[in-house]
């Protein structure tokens, strides 16, 4: 961790938790990112989307990439598992989206091709009408006040500098002046109200509506996760929102490097390896609000160590859930919740992810307090409006260009703090 001078051991417990982007590293790759991943930003998966669309028919997913072009050395793929019952998938359908040197895609699933050229205003279509494709750059709508989770974060590391207690699970006994400190952090930028930190953000998305005919094989439940390769193995995946960099706490930088090069290369089956290190990441974020043991899936008669192994055992998991018999969309982690926290009234949500989710402060909520809105970063919608029934759903970059290239400061800044 280079210009915090806090003790590494009190660092390397926040460092998963809030990513941190050194003053004097404005331009440099976030070291939260693997030497494989910042050595091209066209490989970097920002983040993944995926919900059912209002005629029931299709499913609608989301790729979007930290760089502001495509790769014709890079394979981009959105893998959807279908199954009958939650956590246990039978079938895979894979769309494979390939780039040329001249802003030629070709996306496949099946034996179908949907060929066209990069930012194609509608998009294009396979042979069939099956498969809708767009490719090219559009507004980012991931949005999170990250200068306040910034600000929280000194908060929290100098409370823990200072002798907050920290139990056998991880979890820092923080008083209750530091904890409203956090929640009042947390809810501005630089003292004034909360800001997104991604406002104008345009990176490269890949956006594909595909009849559910042909990825709900298996069952109505789908997971999808999304990977970026090339033919030298996978160089990155992602699923849920933040789960990758956020929770996979390292140590020290040297074997958190390691660490998510296995992370990107392990398949969802292969999780388990990963239990442990979540499970530590998850005790840090329990402590927020304060409260031991009231982060969603906890369990308060665990034996010492294990009070957040459920939960590190669905994140590590990371796939993101989405309920194909559903047309209702209006919940992050709505599947996870009706199924193991018996929400029936979320029972006929699609959950999965839209583009207008609240995902950073959901997420949060639920590993701080084990609610919805327990942590409130001061930003619930993107600055720009984005769709979840007209193709091609997110919001037009200001300049289509092909090519176009934004300011280093802003590309460096966005690969930090995404997924």
């Amino acid at each position: 961790m280079r210009n915090l001078r806090l003790p590494l051991a009190i660092v390397s417990l926040f460092v998963a938790t809030i990513p941190v982007l050194p003053a004097s590293s404005a331009y440099a790759s976030d070291h939260l990112d693997t030497p494989t991943v910042a050595a091209d930003p066209r490989a970097d998966i920002g983040d993944i989307y995926a919900w059912t669309s209002a005629d029931g028919r299709h499913l609608n997913l989301v790729m979007t990439i930290v760089g502001h072009s495509f790769s014709d050395a890079i394979g981009y793929t959105f893998h959807v598992d279908s199954g009958k019952v939650f956590g246990a998938t039978s079938r895979t359908t894979d769309v494979t989206c390939r780039f040329s040197a001249s802003y030629a895609a070709d996306c496949t699933v099946a034996d179908e091709h949907a060929t066209g050229m990069v930012d194609a205003a509608d998009g294009f279509v396979s042979h069939s009408g099956r498969l809708r494709v767009f490719a090219g750059r559009r507004d980012d709508p991931f949005f999170n006040n990250v200068k306040g989770s910034r600000s929280a974060f000194d908060v929290a590391a100098h409370a823990l500098e200072h002798g907050t207690p920290v139990d056998a699970d991880g979890f820092p006994q923080f008083d209750a002046a530091t904890v409203t400190s956090i929640r009042k952090a947390w809810h501005q930028t630089d003292g004034g109200p909360g800001q997104n930190f991604l406002a104008g953000w345009t990176p490269v998305c890949i956006v594909i509506t595909i009849d559910l005919g042909w990825v709900n094989g298996g069952g109505p439940l789908l997971a999808v996760w999304g990977e970026t390769a090339s033919p030298h193995g996978r160089i990155d995946r992602a699923g849920r929102p933040l789960t990758g960099n956020a929770l996979l706490s390292p140590l020290d930088e040297a074997r958190g490097d390691r660490l998510k090069e296995r992370y990107n290369r392990a398949e969802p089956s292969r999780s388990a390896q990963f239990i442990s290190d979540i499970q530590r990441t998850l005790g840090l974020y329990d402590g927020y609000d304060g409260v031991r043991g009231n982060q969603w899936l906890a369990d308060a008669h665990a034996a010492p160590g294990l009070r957040y192994r459920r939960l590190a055992t669905l994140l590590a998991d990371d796939r993101l859930w989405v309920n194909s018999a559903s047309t209702t969309c209006t919940q992050l982690f709505a599947v996870e919740l009706a199924q193991l926290s018996g929400r029936r009234d979320l029972a006929a949500d699609c959950g999965g992810r839209t583009p207008n989710y609240d995902a950073s402060n959901v997420y949060r909520s639920l590993l701080a307090a084990g609610n919805l809105d327990g942590i409130d970063d001061g930003v619930h919608h993107d600055d720009r409006i984005h769709s979840t029934t007209r193709f091609p759903f997110l919001a037009a970059a200001a300049d289509t260009r092909p090519g176009y290239a934004a300011p280093v400061a802003a590309s460096s800044a966005a690969a930090d703090y995404h997924e």
